[in-house]
């Protein structure tokens, strides 16, 4: 009885994760850059239950009757992964925004999926991230910032700095300022994208021994900087919404499973050992 306590209490915990992320998804449908969280429903270990005799000792013996089979105790979700599928483009007419459209990229051996590009930016601490995010301004100190104040980088790792925001840029990131050149835009390589983790404000940074490889140059890599446009979230708001629903109704049954395992040990507690 116990346990079918914590298998309803698992599922509800699981739904409702699993709301959590869809709600988060339809809150970034107008983010530009961002990249749907997906995830999985996956069972606890499975336990093998035994016939035990009346020594209580389990039998040695290979008869199939020995054993009583599999018992799964809940269920839970798994991490969220991001779908790194390329948005659509929306053209906005701002000069300083840069949407970057993925074109052939090298297929990872250990996933046999192809890598992502990405814009490298430096963080407050001075670390550097990444994002799809291309929705740019030219700050205070004429530097090319995005829109939460992050520095872009250049393809040498520093910040990029224009006269205005009348610039330039060519299919390949160069950036051409009132006649000269302000470098080219920091373009990386993820080769494996599943491994990077997603640190909020469309900012991924990877894990593990991954270095991230420039895209400039690359005979492997093609990829197009497209100015005036940018890249759209690429969450399903129909598709999500759905899920939602799913979710909801999953939750409510494990609910109701949950309920009335508590009315069965409300009436063992209090009338199956009454005395008459």
């Amino acid at each position: 009885m116990l346990r079918g306590f914590y298998t309803a209490a698992a599922g509800m915990i699981a739904q409702q994760r699993r709301q959590e992320m869809l709600s988060n998804n339809i809150a970034n449908t107008n983010t530009p850059g961002y990249k749907a969280d997906q995830s999985t429903l996956r069972t606890f270990p499975s336990m093998l239950l035994e016939r035990i005799d009346s020594n209580g000792k389990t039998p040695l013996t290979s008869a199939g009757q020995k054993q009583g089979g599999q018992l799964v105790t809940g269920v839970y979700m798994q991490e969220a992964i991001p779908n790194f599928v390329q948005g659509d483009l929306q053209e906005s007419g701002v000069n300083t925004d840069l949407a970057l459209v993925q074109g052939s990229v090298p297929i990872d051996k250990k996933t046999g999926k192809p890598g992502s590009l990405f814009y490298m930016v430096e963080t407050a601490d001075g670390g550097t991230r990444y994002t799809r995010n291309g929705h740019f301004s030219v700050d205070a100190n004429n530097e090319l910032v995005t829109t939460d104040g992050y520095y872009v980088l250049d393809i040498k790792g520093k910040h990029i700095t224009v006269s205005d925001e009348n610039f330039t840029v060519s299919g390949d990131g160069a950036i051409l300022d009132q006649g000269r050149s302000a470098g080219t835009l920091g373009i990386a390589l993820i080769t494996n994208p599943m491994d990077l983790v997603k640190e909020g404000n469309g900012l991924f940074s990877p894990q593990g021994n991954q270095q991230p490889e420039a895209a400039a140059g690359n005979p492997q890599v093609a990829y197009q900087v497209k100015q005036g446009f940018v890249e759209r979230s690429n969450v399903d708001a129909e598709q999500s919404m759905t899920e939602m629903m799913e979710a909801y109704r999953s939750f409510e049954a494990n609910q109701k499973v949950l309920q009335a395992y508590d009315r069965s040990m409300e009436k063992a507690a209090n009338e199956v050992g009454k005395i008459g």
